[in-house]
């Protein structure tokens, strides 16, 4: 099954199927948005609980999609002593960066400069760093925020293929997430020079930023920005962007900076706020 769900996508109109997808998400038709919503729910068991505003409260699909919690709904560990996980989700894979390169499933991998976007010189400051990739499942909380305090150094959009993320695809299509559209934001902190990368996928309709932007999903051409001089200043857990429809973030830090804490392995949940490193440097 799970090897035509992959030969499947590497025949289907990808960009047009999100474009499609991304056109109903933002409709306001009562009768339409309506529907949509309460039908996902019942499909995937969103927990509505949580949410901040009810079903009818949503002006599009997006804007449920991208919902606010009720305030406390994600409790955060001490920041001081912590990383804290950027998002609800699941652990894809985690582990050290060796030879400029990640861990995407058993008996695949890519590169680091891929990822990012850079050359091997400025991916090389992550060697023997530590990375951790993380899968939202289309029922989670689809902000993402800030795992550690620090201030937006440059974003580079790539653009690339929509494959979907799950753990099917992840073990078979090679390089997946280093050829899915993706943000790579960058930051420089107290825990030393640190990536958030934000990585489309399958009905992805959009990549959204808290700060103003200059790229443009499902853009052909990548976009580099410099942020040095605007002073965009994060805390541990401060929202930082959002995924409308689906997908995955990949974390990565400098050598000696973090270490994972003991007993993660993939397919562990994970909630936004919750303790997943220890901070050493």
């Amino acid at each position: 099954m799970s090897s035509a769900f992959i030969a499947l996508q590497h025949i289907l109109p990808q960009h047009a199927l999100s474009r499609l997808a991304g056109r109903l998400a933002a409709s306001r038709a009562p009768w339409l948005k309506d529907r949509l919503i309460r039908r996902f729910v019942a499909a995937y068991g969103v927990d509505m609980t949580e949410a901040a505003r009810s079903i009818g409260q949503f002006a599009s699909f997006n804007d449920f999609f991208t919902r606010e919690l009720k305030p406390g709904a994600r409790p955060l560990a001490d920041s001081g002593a912590f990383i804290l996980s950027p998002a609800d989700g699941a652990v894809s894979q985690s582990g050290p960066i060796a030879g400029g390169r990640i861990i995407q499933a058993k008996g695949r991998d890519y590169s680091v400069a891929e990822i990012l976007g850079s050359d091997d010189a400025d991916a090389a400051r992550f060697e023997g760093g530590r990375f951790m990739t993380i899968y939202l499942s289309p029922k989670d909380y689809h902000r993402v925020h800030m795992p550690a305090a620090g201030t937006l150094t440059d974003t580079t959009y790539i653009p690339g293929d929509l494959y979907s993320v799950n753990v099917a695809t992840a073990g078979g299509v090679d390089r997946l997430f280093a050829r899915n559209e993706r943000l790579a934001c960058r930051f420089d902190g107290p825990d030393g020079h640190f990536a958030s990368i934000m990585v489309g996928a399958m009905i992805v309709a959009g990549i959204d930023t808290v700060w103003p932007n200059r790229f443009r999903t499902h853009a052909a051409a990548p976009v580099c920005e410099d942020f040095t001089n605007a002073q965009h200043v994060f805390a541990a857990g401060d929202e930082m962007g959002r995924f409308y429809l689906g997908s995955t973030v990949v974390l990565l830090f400098e050598p000696g900076r973090i270490e994972w804490l003991d007993g993660f392995k993939p397919g562990d949940t994970l909630r936004m706020g919750q303790a997943i490193a220890r901070r050493i440097g």
